[in-house]
């Protein structure tokens, strides 16, 4: 009689153990919970350094976009050594440093700490619906994959032009759209982990951390033009 934990999952063509699936996805959740430690750590620097100045503009753009660029390719180089856990713990530190700017603009506002809160629990409500739907969802979802990246590309080219353009009214489209885009990133992400399509947790954590970081910053900025209160 064949053991169920090492019965061959081909259902959307992969073939994972249910005993692999189950590691990956808690060495992925363990590792997302260590990964916003050094992120905490990086916005406090960033913060108490008065960075935001480095970050803002076209040049904090290039800055971020070759900088970011340079750590994903390093993470994916390194996933399947040693190295793979440490070079992605610089790069949540590193995304830190990137949200101080945010951090500190909101600070600024008499409700400030509580807009961040707020940023912080609507974001981990977002991802428990997100990781609690892909649990019960049967059908194959990896062709959302194509669309979530030319929605993604599409907010990247529209996030350059509105550095140029400088536009509220932009800016928060996009933020909303983000918000729904990078939502359904992780329902995509999970769902992978969960039919076996992603085999490595360091991979799986980066995606995830993508998601969850940018649906934080959209969340947060939103929250500051509605919900902020000057002195």
């Amino acid at each position: 009689m064949t053991d169920r934990t090492t019965t061959l999952d081909n259902r959307f063509g992969y073939a994972v153990s249910s005993d692999q699936r189950n590691k990956v996805m808690r060495n992925t959740y363990l590792l997302l919970g260590l990964s916003l430690v050094p992120t905490v750590l990086g916005a406090w620097v960033g913060v108490e350094l008065n960075l935001a100045p480095l970050f803002r503009g076209f040049v904090g753009m290039i800055l971020f976009l070759a900088m970011a660029f340079g750590f994903i390719y390093a993470i994916e180089k390194t996933k399947n050594s040693a190295a793979g856990v440490p070079v992605l713990l610089g790069f949540t530190f590193f995304m830190g440093l990137m949200l101080s700017p945010l951090i500190q603009s909101t600070l600024g506002f008499r409700n400030g700490p509580q807009l961040i809160m707020t940023a912080f629990a609507g974001t981990a409500g977002v991802f428990f619906a997100m990781a609690s739907l892909a649990s019960v969802i049967k059908r194959d979802l990896s062709s959302m994959g194509k669309w979530l990246f030319v929605g993604t590309m599409v907010l990247l080219v529209g996030g350059i032009i509105n550095v140029f353009v400088g536009s509220s009214a932009g800016m928060m489209a996009m933020s909303m759209a983000a918000i729904g885009i990078f939502s359904a990133w992780m329902l995509y992400d999970v769902k992978r982990i969960i039919d076996g399509g992603e085999t490595n947790y360091i991979s799986a954590t980066l995606a995830l951390y993508l998601d969850i970081i940018n649906v934080f910053q959209n969340l947060l900025a939103l929250l500051g033009i509605f919900g902020g209160e000057r002195d």
